[in-house]
């Protein structure tokens, strides 16, 4: 349970750290998406280890979200882009 534990920990580090150092639009939406994976790696690890579904039904949860902050996230970077004619932030 602790590899589970420590693998989504260092994924949801690197999202972070893609999070806060970049410039970038596009790379920010992939460090969310990666910190959401993170995660719904924890959840459904765990879930397996302690025999339940509980964790399965939150990746569902997890993976509609993620879902929708892409959607949601390329149309505002289109939008970004077109006002803009950059996708860097700064």
């Amino acid at each position: 349970m602790n590899e589970i534990l420590v693998v989504s920990s260092i994924l949801f580090g690197l999202g972070a750290f893609g999070v806060v150092l970049r410039r970038n639009l596009l790379f920010i939406l992939l460090g969310i998406e990666v910190m959401l994976n993170a995660a719904a790696f924890a959840f459904v690890g765990i879930a397996c280890k302690l025999g339940q579904v509980d964790g399965q039904v939150m990746f569902l949860l997890i993976a509609s979200v993620a879902a929708a902050e892409i959607g949601i996230g390329l149309a505002l970077l289109m939008a970004y882009d077109r006002i803009f004619k950059t996708i860097d932030l700064g």
